[in-house]
Order: C-alpha cells, then structure tokens, then sequence
C-alpha cells in the first residue's frame, strides 16, 4: 500500500513538471505593436516620428500617416515611446500577447507645450496719471520670463483727441524713446510682452499728459522743401512748427483778443485764408469763390477786421470783405488807376484802412487810407519810383509804418536795393526815417509794432535777393538799438 502510494505520488509530480515545461515555452511567442502618432489639438498625424520600445525591440518611424508597426515583438509589457523634433516625447504600455497586434496612439505636445509665459510687464515711467510731459520722453517699464526666454516688446499709444494709433513693435529693450507728441494731450500707454511661444502678456494701461502750448506772441514764416512754413517763437528763442512742411503757408496775422492765427496757403492753384488755433490745430478755410490774389504772392497781405470778426483782402484791383466763417463777401473798393492792392491793414479806432498799391510789376506804389465805404481819406506815398510795402498801423490808428526803397530803383527781378522803415504821423503828414543805422546793402522789410509800440519787428536781409533773412527787434528811442529774434526768418507778426 505504501509502494502505491508513492507511485501515485511520483506519477503527480512529473505530470506538474510537464505542464510547467509547457507555459515558459508559450512566452517565446511573438506579436506586434501597431499605432499612430498625431498632433496634440489638431489631431494631424505626425510622418517621421521615431517609435522604441523598453525592453527593446526594432526602431521604426512614423509613414506619411503617422502610422508605424514593430513586427515579431516578444510577448510580454512594453514602454512605447514616440519622438519627434519639435514635440515632447512620450510614453504609452503596451502588452503584447501572442500572434496578436497591439494598437497604440500618441498625442504628442508641441516641446514649448510646458514653457510658462512672460511675466506681466510693469509701466514704471512715466508714473500713471502724470503731468505736464516735455513733447519728446522715454516710456520705461521692467519685463522677465519664468524660463529667462527672449522677450520681444511691443507698444501702443493712443490719445484723447484723435484716432491716431502709435505702434511700436520688436522691441529689446524695456525703454523706448518718443518724440513728436502734441501740446496738451493725453496719451495712454500699453505694453505687451512675447516669448514668441505663449500668447501675449499685457500690461496694465497707464497715461500722462504733456505741457500746454505756450502762450508765444511772435509769429514767422520760414521756407522748407520750397515751401513756407509758419512757426512761434518764444521769449527764449524756442521756435515751434505750426503748419506742415507740405503745405505752402505764409504771412501769419494774429488776432487781437482772440487766440486765433490767420494766414494764407496755396490751394489748387488759388491763395485762400485759413485760420488755426496758436498750437497749428483746428485749421480752417475762409475764402472759397473770391480767392487772394495780386502781382507778387509773396507780397501779399491782409488783415483781421471789425474786433476780429471779419477780414479784408486783395483780388487784384479790388477790395474785398469777409466774415470769419466765409460769410458775407463784399466789396469795399476798387483802385481809380486800375493798380492791384497788395496790401492793407484795418485799425479798430479809426474804422479806417490802409492800402498799399502797385502796377503788374510791383511799381507805381501808391500807398493811401480809407474809410469804412472805400472812400480815399489820405495818401501816405505817391507818384514815386521803387517797391514799398509793410503796412502798420498803431494801436491808436494815428500812425503807420511802412517801407520804401529808397534808391528809386525799379527792375524787372524787383529787386530791392536800398528799403527803409519809415514811421507816418497822420495828423502831420510827415514821415521819419527808422533805418538810419542800417547796414549797407541790406534792406529793412516787413515792419511791424511790438504790442507796446516801444519797439517795432522787422526783416533785415541783403540787397542780393537770395541771402537769408533774418528777423530782428528795434527800439524807436534814440539809440535804434538792433536786437536779432530769429534766424531764418520773415513775414513777422507780434500781437
């Protein structure tokens, strides 16, 4: 019974033995790993992606589809992973089993998919809400990134009074200078911030305000490009720009208790008067039908009428009147001796004008006063050879400045040779010399009273006719003392 016994047992342990044997000869099987491999979002599949296995078996790459297979992969557990430049790598377990295919998909990240973006940008200057900004500053701010990557900047500007958006892009540095800011305006600043990987970081949004215009009382005009320029000036000889180089604008004209500035442009062939405010802004057209127009364009004048409600104007021989709006054109008079007027002034206390007249050419001057009804009251200048010009009354009406060239010459160039500033006295019909300490060869030109009447403003330039002209100050005291304002300058007006 006992020999039984352990032939049955013995019988048992080599069948168990056996049927272990069989199991470790089935993990020799082989199967297969299959897949595709895709963009993270999109879901494009992704060609040329290397496919490995831990523990390993072949390597093989992605087909145009994104698909790969491994043949005769031992059966067992294995790491997949998927590379690709550009993407982050990644892992997926597959389980192989035998005369069987495993399927597996990537979704692969592109390799910037973890990079944080920037840090948001702090304005550190000018501080919000400043004041009082010079025209041309530095906008200053501090940027970084988590991952210390590149930043590039860019940064807007806009303002309260227009549309205008300033843009400023690819920027390195975190200060940026601008220039070319307008008067009394307020600006409002944003800066963003790009790792050229994350979506942009903008900063919060900070505004200033620049400094008012100042309050200038000499006016100019200055040739750019062939073209007149109109500028101010102030006490310090800071010029400021008031109309663009593009445009042909001259002979300011100041109004007396307004802040407006007149002037004339070329338009479409025709001269017109405009008005502006003193900053250059709010430019407006008054003429339209009845255009400003003489023998010399650069000779021409007019002038504020009525307590700065109206102007009066030359069209060749006649006279005109118009209100501030381009209303209510009216002629006032008309040359006897078919001359053209060049040029007038107005004076409020006297309701009376002075014009100034001339041939074709610019001879045959006469310069005379009328009243409120065109009617000759008196004349100042006439029946004498050479140019003259630069009508101006005082503030009482009881005097007129003018000037004269002296030396009689008349020329086809209008060339002027020897040009004197002469101050008129109504009441007594007589004339006083104010250039008797002018320079030889050099003519006086454009005269003009200073607001105190102490002083008068004028061009001095040399009898060439192509030198620079330049702008000086005179006292009307003994002395005639000579003081220059501006350089480069003509066509002056202080009010």
């Amino acid at each position: 019974m006992k020999v039984t016994l352990k032939h049955i047992s013995l019988v048992f342990i080599i069948a168990f033995l056996c049927s272990c044997s069989e199991d470790k000869v089935s993990l020799t099987g082989t199967g297969s790993v299959t897949g595709k491999v895709v963009s993270k979002g999109d879901n494009l599949p992704l060609e040329n992606t290397k496919i490995s296995t831990n523990p390993s078996t072949s390597i093989v790459f992605t087909n145009a589809s994104g698909e790969f297979t491994i043949n005769n992969a031992a059966i067992g557990t294995y790491s997949v992973q998927a590379q690709k430049e550009g993407y982050l790598s990644k892992f997926e377990s597959a389980s192989v089993t035998e005369d069987n295919a495993v399927n597996v998909i990537f979704e692969l990240d592109i390799e910037t998919a973890n990079n944080d973006a920037p840090n948001t940008p702090v304005l550190s200057s000018p501080t919000n809400n400043a004041i009082e900004q010079t025209l041309s500053l530095d906008l200053v701010w501090t940027g970084s990134d988590p991952e210390e990557d590149d930043l590039v900047y860019e940064v807007q500007i806009l303002n309260d009074q227009n549309s205008e958006v300033l843009m400023y892009t690819d920027l390195i540095e975190t200060t940026l200078s601008v220039s070319g800011l307008d008067y009394n305006t307020k600006y409002f600043w944003q800066v963003s911030a790009s790792d050229n990987i994350n979506a942009l970081v903008l900063s919060e949004t900070f505004n200033f305000t620049t400094i008012e215009f100042p309050a200038n009382r000499v006016f100019f005009t200055r040739k750019i490009n062939e073209n007149n320029v109109i500028f101010s000036v102030d006490s310090d000889g800071n010029v400021y720009q008031l109309t663009s180089s593009s445009s042909n604008s001259w002979r300011p004209r100041k109004a007396i208790g307004l802040d407006k500035l007149a002037f004339l442009r070329s338009n479409g062939g025709q001269t017109h008067i405009y008005t502006m405010d003193l900053n250059g802004s709010n430019i407006t057209q008054v003429t339209s039908n009845i255009a400003v127009n003489g023998s010399n364009l650069e000779e021409l004048d007019f002038e504020w009428k009525s307590n700065s409600t109206a102007f009066v104007y030359p069209n060749f021989d006649k006279l005109y009147q118009i209100y501030t709006d381009g209303s209510g054109v009216v002629q006032l008079h008309q040359t006897l001796n078919g001359n053209f007027i060049t040029e007038v002034d107005w004076n409020q206390s006297t309701q009376s004008m002075a014009v100034k007249t001339n041939n074709a050419v610019g001879y045959n001057v006469e310069i005379y006063t009328i009243n409120t009804t065109g009617v000759i009251q008196d004349y100042v200048l006439q029946n004498v050879n050479g140019a003259a010009g630069g009508l101006d009354y005082s503030f009482d009406g009881l005097k007129l400045l003018y000037t004269y060239d002296v030396s009689g010459n008349q020329n086809t160039e209008y060339r002027q040779l020897n040009t004197h500033m002469f101050i008129y006295t109504i009441a007594t019909a007589m004339s006083q010399d104010l250039s008797t300490s002018k320079q030889a060869g050099t003519n006086d030109l454009d005269v003009r009273f200073a607001p105190n009447e102490a002083d008068v403003i004028f061009v001095n330039t040399s009898n060439d006719g192509i030198s620079q002209n330049n702008i000086y100050k005179m006292s009307l005291d003994l002395e005639e003392t000579r003081t220059l304002l501006v350089s480069d300058g003509k066509m002056p007006d202080w009010k």
